[in-house]
């Protein structure tokens, strides 16, 4: 899930970029980068997978 709004943000910040317009600070197109590229490693760091963190699941 986090995957996507990372994705949803560099589609963002791209579509800024290439239509040259102008906005806030806040809404720069590298901004929306860097927050895009944080959600990526939440994601990578396995937040949000949906997966318990307790075992493999397998029973024995």
């Amino acid at each position: 899930m986090l995957a996507f709004v990372a994705a949803a943000l560099f589609v963002i910040a791209f579509v800024i970029r290439v239509t040259e317009t102008s906005t806030e600070v806040i809404f720069s197109p590298t901004s929306l980068m860097l927050a895009g590229l944080a959600f990526l490693a939440v994601h990578s760091a396995g937040v949000g997978s949906g997966r318990s963190s307790r075992g493999s699941g397998r029973r024995r």
